[in-house]
């Protein structure tokens, strides 16, 4: 993936990277007050988008930023032409702030929200075959983490530190149980029951995680939306995490806990990769920013 995109679009028009520049007094900039959305587009296609977009409308509503999304589609449209990505597999980002004004705390009156989207490069296997390592750690974020805030300081810090340590991935752990990774959401099995932690303040209701949860109704797998305590993460058959990007990911290893050694994905998390990939596939190209 390049460093920088070739392009920005910036508010209401497209620029070159080196050209995008935001007002020092952008809340995003002073407070982290804004939302961000992440998507991927393979084979034609921009995976789960009205997802995605729904999740980014509803964290919009959230905070109170008063801002159309109606003709995202149109703008990641032009920006992917812009940039000379239509027919390539890329990752899209955009955020949405909540504009420009004097510093204070308290959200200011009639302001214009800030609008940034870029699209670099991407390249994801069919199916992730990573064995994947990952580390405990308090969970010391604040409590509303159902919102795609882009003040992601407590997340950023936790996966330095496992990254520091060697690890994909930071599980976080509070008042005793699972809740999620730096940016995944976890997925435990045992005795062929997938668990995970509910949707509450305390997670992001990821995409991905909703999608496999579908899926698990599909197979006929069993799922528990209940939060796995840290002392029982040993006693589980298999862990694997889901996101955006990293799509189904085995995790083999868990602090000094191995779930299995070598390549031997267990056989809950291989049914489910199979099928997300199956799922993938199975999506509707776009043309000209419209589904066929």
């Amino acid at each position: 993936m390049s460093q920088y995109p070739t392009k920005v679009y910036l508010d209401n028009q497209i620029v070159d990277q080196i050209d995008a520049k935001i007002s020092v007094f952008d809340r995003g900039f002073l407070f982290g007050d804004g939302i961000y959305e992440v998507m991927v587009k393979i084979d034609g296609k921009i995976l789960y988008e009205q997802e995605h977009m729904d999740r980014f409308k509803q964290c919009l509503k959230k905070i109170n930023i008063p801002f159309r999304t109606e003709d995202l589609p149109e703008k990641i449209s032009d920006l992917l032409q812009a940039s000379q990505l239509s027919d390539a597999d890329c990752l899209i980002y955009f955020q949405v702030t909540r504009g420009t004004a004097p510093r204070k705390h308290a959200f200011p009156d009639n302001i214009e929200p800030s609008f940034v989207m870029y699209a670099l490069p991407i390249s994801l296997p069919d199916i992730n075959q990573d064995h994947l390592s990952v580390i405990t750690m308090p969970d010391f974020r604040w409590s509303r983490c159902d919102i795609k805030m882009i003040s992601l300081l407590g997340t950023v810090m936790a996966n330095d530190e496992a990254t520091k340590q060697g690890a994909y991935e930071a599980v976080f752990i509070r008042e005793g149980k699972v809740t999620e990774a730096s940016h995944c959401n976890v997925f435990f099995a045992k005795d062929d029951i997938v668990y995970t932690h509910p949707v509450n303040e305390f997670i992001l209701d990821g995409v991905t995680r909703r999608i496999v949860l579908s899926l698990c109704d599909d197979l006929g797998i069993v799922v528990k939306e209940e939060a796995v305590d840290q002392a029982n993460i040993t006693r589980m058959d298999e862990a694997f995490l889901t996101g955006t990007t990293t799509q189904i990911a085995s995790i083999r290893q868990i602090d000094q806990h191995y779930f299995y050694q070598g390549d031997a994905i267990g056989s809950t998390t291989k049914k489910l990769q199979a099928a997300f990939y199956e799922h993938r596939k199975q999506l509707e190209p776009i043309i000209d920013g419209q589904d066929v």
